[in-house]
């Protein structure tokens, strides 16, 4: 038979943060409800023991570490926070553990816990920059070899600092740093490529308004030097060029009048392109 499934516990809230209190002790610096969800803040130096405590201890029982993220302040004096999202399977309930710290002191590492954390602490360490201690392998794992700096960071530019391109000169793919015309911090969403250093095939024609009075951006004297600027307009030339004279309105040379238009005596050909048989015509 198949058992129930616990229900969701968030009205089990205030008991939950009453043992955590009495569990943790002076390692526990707050322990708040927010949005239906309970978030703790540890001590960075005692974060193992608490993640311990809080996967042992019965009542709480939170045997799952879902996810380490990083969060970055950088008004506070330690701008990082490491937030562990924890899952109780035989509660059905979640919490968050929080542990701030800075990019130079750093973290334990609870690989000894969940050996899927060493993942997790070198995404937070890549993205952040955030130290810790105990990780045999922490390395990249998500930017490229020779990456310089923290994506994540909210100092970092959006732009990056290298730029990835093929080279046919070197005949494979290098690094460069990266050139823009304008500041990204500053993009003016309204007018995406003003400030660009170069005029892009084309972009003289949008500078002349469609018809007379057609709305646009440009002022009365620039409007007027741009219709004076206006080359004429061609007449539409004959449809049947390159055979049709150029000039489609007089009748002269047209055979309009003529008695025998082409087919007088003398102007047929004098040498015939085709030679009777002695049967007669030319089909015998």
């Amino acid at each position: 038979m198949r058992a129930p499934a616990p229900a969701w516990a968030a009205d089990l809230n205030g008991e939950t943060i009453e043992i955590v209190r009495a569990t943790l002790g002076s390692a526990l610096l707050d322990a708040v409800d927010q949005v239906g969800e309970v978030a703790l803040y540890v001590e960075r130096t005692a974060i193992v023991d608490a993640l311990a405590k809080l996967r042992d201890t019965p009542g709480l029982e939170y045997q799952q570490l879902m996810e380490i993220a990083g969060v970055d302040y950088p008004d506070r004096p330690e701008r990082f926070e490491v937030v562990y999202c924890l899952l109780s399977l035989t509660r059905n309930h979640r919490l968050h553990v929080h542990v701030a710290t800075d990019d130079v002191k750093p973290v334990p590492s609870v690989t000894g816990l969940w050996p899927v954390a060493g993942w997790l602490e070198r995404e937070v360490y890549d993205m952040y920059g955030v130290l810790f201690t105990g990780n045999a392998d922490l390395r990249r794992i998500l930017t490229d070899y020779g990456f310089r700096g923290h994506p994540q960071r909210k100092d970092f530019p959006l732009s990056g600092f290298v730029e990835m391109r093929y080279s046919e000169e070197a005949k494979r793919v290098i690094y460069e740093p990266v050139k823009l015309a304008q500041d990204f911090r500053n993009f003016d969403f309204q007018s995406p490529w003003e400030g660009a250093a170069y005029v892009l095939p084309g972009d003289e024609k949008g500078m002349l308004p469609e018809a007379k009075g057609a709305p646009t951006p440009l002022k009365a004297d620039d409007i007027a030097k741009a219709d004076a600027a206006r080359s004429p307009t061609q007449a539409p030339k004959a449809g049947s060029e390159p055979y049709a004279k150029n000039d489609t309105t007089g009748t002269a040379k047209t055979g309009a009048g003529d008695a025998d238009p082409g087919n007088a005596a003398q102007d047929k050909p004098k040498d015939s392109d085709v030679v009777p048989t002695k049967g007669g015509g030319q089909n015998q």
